[in-house]
């Protein structure tokens, strides 16, 4: 004997109450967790239990069961059996004993299986079933509850047993004579509309008033599990073996959607709080699949979104029942009876405002909002359109003194940029670097002569041997008026060992706290002593610069002693990569010096002013290719300063652009220092220009725009003016036009008056 199939049904008029039914029905009650929730209640979800309220377990061979639909303290059941009786009964004593509904058994002339039963929407004394077929009785029969007898009425069968008399044993209507009935279902609008499914063929629209025709038909097998959605009677649904067919009342003749499933489709229900979304379950699964139809304008066939959902764990499902006012609330229970309340998250309508507001659809009433002001969410996002305004509405990239734009950022990279451009810009006005024809602020390769207007590099360079200021070791060094105009760039002023132009700037690191580089730069212009002195004080902050120190000061240039064994095997264990570098250039066995150059830690600057104080000619000129091919390929914005504001930055800060997003950084970088005959060649430029300004717009962040402006036009040529000039005495016409305001002058004696003079020179 198989397993009786397990059903669930929501009450259509209670929100808090459904119905579980097998060999036995049950009702319960959904209530929220609370800390006194009882442990034998059961569990539905995360939020919810239910509370068994009643059992009913005196029918038996229940084949199909409708909840009575309109507002009653009570639950009344239409329990539709095998040998084709339909039921009324409740749970315990209810309003329905008074009002002679319990109890009542209504049935055809001739056994055989109820195979669906439906209360009317609209009466509620109307009762609808569908039934097998018998050649002398009808398959679809309706029956009006109130029409029993009185004794009847007030002796519920389950307490009393008799049977109704011969005048009220014939339903008020029934059609269908010798067809069996698979389902069937009522219209919401029209409650005196049926539409049924009939010898697994045909689907028959019929009014009740007029039954002995059909209002329409369709020749189908999707005869099973017939249901109307709530929110419009055009649209129904119905299945059979792994296909659905969804219906348009208007247009009958063929279905408007047939959905083709993996497997056999066991029940179909349309959701009553979402209009056209059908839910349906298959058979030996665990999932229940959502079909979103999407209703065409034209005369095309409706699109339809199709998902699933796994509600509760991956039990095999046997029913499932929609909420009827709660939005996309559903309730499954599984084989094992497993109960899962479960809502359906939509796929929500986002829309992402300029200024930042979020909002989006939370159910069909409800919209949801994060506002631009909400720390909470915008502080986590690393998102660049947050710093961008951050960064827009403290003036950023608009103040008259390029460094302070760098203190107004976190970014070290663009930091050393504004900065760097700050020092370019103070080179070129003390005459220490003369502008590029087409830069304002040449870069590195501009003064060595490796940019892109350089068919070759001219560079000539001395090679000397200078010694340590404290110990007596050489080492090989390459002057030239270009590598110390490169290295002024740098920010290493002079590579000059007998001024005070490295100390300076070592000092001004050390004051920063950066005491490794200001200690290796130390060492790289040859000053050891200086070098040990800033990690000596450097460890108050640091304590292992201290060792680094003891380390340092026992240099020697012996190529087999074990102090350079020791550092060349420990080097490599320092986490901070400019005392990597410090001891690869301590222990350098060549002139190639790979361990500074390759290491990725340390600033471009202070690589490439170490190549031009270390590396000969050629290789300083391959080196600087190899750096800035790689510096642009990987977006790194401090490559300007090998570039130059110029054409050849233009790769290097669009490649910035893809990587980071940050098309103000570039704009501005691009209106002040880019020449203005560049930005207005240049369509790159202008794009990022305009971009910037239409981000503005779009924040309406007006004034910020203003200033945006203001500082691009300053950055263009003043306009060429046309002056008008006498042709007899070459002066300026203005003078004449002013005389005339005055009612004197040479026009004013000759009889010319200014209206006159105005009219003639206007075009």
């Amino acid at each position: 004997m198989s397993t009786p199939r397990l059903e669930v049904q929501w009450s259509p008029v209670h929100p808090d109450r459904f119905i579980t039914w097998g060999t036995e029905i049950f009702l319960y009650e959904t209530v929220e967790i609370k800390e006194e929730t009882k442990a034998s209640c059961v569990f539905l979800s995360d939020n919810t239990v239910a509370h068994l309220l009643a059992s009913n377990s005196n029918h038996h061979y229940v084949k199909c069961v409708d909840i009575y639909p309109h507002p009653q303290p009570d639950v009344l059941l239409a329990i539709g059996q095998a040998n084709g009786k339909v039921v009324l009964t409740s749970f315990g004593s209810s309003v329905f004993d008074n009002m002679g509904l319990t109890g009542i058994e209504i049935g055809p002339r001739h056994a055989r299986q109820c195979n669906s039963v439906a209360w009317n929407p609209s009466d509620g004394h109307l009762l609808a079933s569908a039934l097998d077929k018998h050649r002398a009785d009808h398959a679809v029969q309706v029956w009006d509850v109130q029409k029993y007898p009185i004794q009847q009425r007030q002796f519920p069968t389950h307490f009393v047993s008799s049977q109704p008399s011969a005048e009220y044993s014939r339903p008020v209507v029934e059609f269908g004579l010798a067809d069996v009935a698979h389902s069937l279902a009522w219209f919401k609008e029209n409650p005196r509309i049926l539409v049924v499914g009939v010898n697994n063929k045909q689907l028959r629209i019929v009014d009740i008033r007029d039954p002995t025709k059909s209002m329409s038909s369709s020749p189908t097998k999707a005869v099973f599990d017939l249901t109307v959605a709530s929110y419009n009677d055009n649209m129904i649904a119905s299945h059979v073996d792994n296909h659905i067919a969804v219906w348009d009342f208007r247009t009958f003749e063929k279905p408007v959607l047939t959905l083709v499933q993996n497997r056999t489709v066991s029940k179909v229900l349309w959701c009553p709080t979402r209009h056209n979304l059908l839910g349906s379950l298959q058979h030996d699964s665990s999932a229940i699949y959502l079909h979103d139809i999407q209703q065409s304008v034209d005369e095309t066939e409706p699109s339809v979104l199709e998902r699933s959902v796994q509600p509760g764990s991956a039990s095999l499902l046997t029913s499932f029942s929609w909420h009827p006012t709660h939005e996309n609330r559903l309730l499954t229970i599984a084989l094992t009876g497993v109960l899962t309340d479960y809502s359906v998250f939509e796929r929500m309508t986002l829309n992402w405002s300029p200024c930042s507001h979020v909002v989006w659809t939370f159910g069909r009433r409800t919209l949801k909002m994060i506002s631009e002001k909400d720390e909470n969410v915008y502080s986590q996002l690393d998102d660049v359109s947050v710093l961008i305004k951050e960064r827009a509405l403290s003036g950023y990239g608009l103040k008259p003194d390029l460094a302070q734009n760098g203190d107004l950022v976190t970014d070290e990279a663009l930091k050393n940029v504004w900065q760097w451009l700050h020092l370019s810009k103070s080179l070129v006005e003390q005459g220490a670097i003369s502008p590029h024809a087409t830069s304002k602020h040449p870069g590195i390769r501009c003064v060595i002569g490796l940019d892109s207007l350089s068919n070759s590099s001219t560079l000539r360079s001395e090679l000397t041997v200078q010694l340590w200021s404290d110990c007596q070791v050489s080492a090989k060094i390459y002057r030239s008026t270009e590598r110390e105009k490169a290295l002024q760039l740098c920010g290493w002023r002079s590579y000059d060992v007998s001024s005070n132009n490295i100390a300076t700037f070592v000092m001004q690191l050390e004051g920063k706290g950066a005491f490794s580089r200001a200690a290796t730069i130390a060492i790289f212009n040859l000053k050891l002593r200086l070098a040990v002195d800033i990690l000596n004080r450097g460890a108050v902050s640091v304590p292992h610069l201290n060792i680094v120190a003891m380390a340092v000061s026992g240099f020697s240039d012996s190529k087999s002693g074990m102090w350079r064994e020791l550092c060349t095997s420990s080097m490599l264990q320092l986490s901070d990569p400019y005392l990597r570098a410090m001891f690869a250039f301590l222990t350098s066995e060549s002139d190639s010096y790979d361990g500074v150059l390759t290491e990725q830690g340390i600033l471009v600057s202070d690589r490439v002013a170490f190549a031009c104080m270390f590396l000969n000619d050629s290789r300083l000129c391959d080196y600087l290719g190899t750096l800035t091919s790689w510096i642009i390929e990987e977006g790194n914005l401090s490559g300007l300063f090998l570039t130059g504001a110029g054409v050849d930055a233009i790769p290097l800060l669009q490649c910035y652009l893809d990587v980071t997003g940050d098309v103000q950084s570039v704009s501005l970088i691009t209106v002040r220092s880019f020449p203005p005959e560049l930005i207005q060649e240049n369509l790159h430029l202008q794009n990022w220009i305009q971009c910037y300004r239409n981000l503005l717009d779009s924040w309406r962040l007006w004034n910020q725009r203003a200033l945006f402006d203001i500082s691009l036009n300053a950055s263009k040529p003043p306009p060429q003016q046309v002056f008008v000039s006498c042709n007899f005495c070459g002066k300026s016409i203005s003078a004449y036009m002013q005389g005339l305001t005055r009612g004197r002058g040479p026009f004013v004696r000759l009889g010319v008056t200014p209206n006159k003079l105005k009219s003639q020179l206007a075009p």
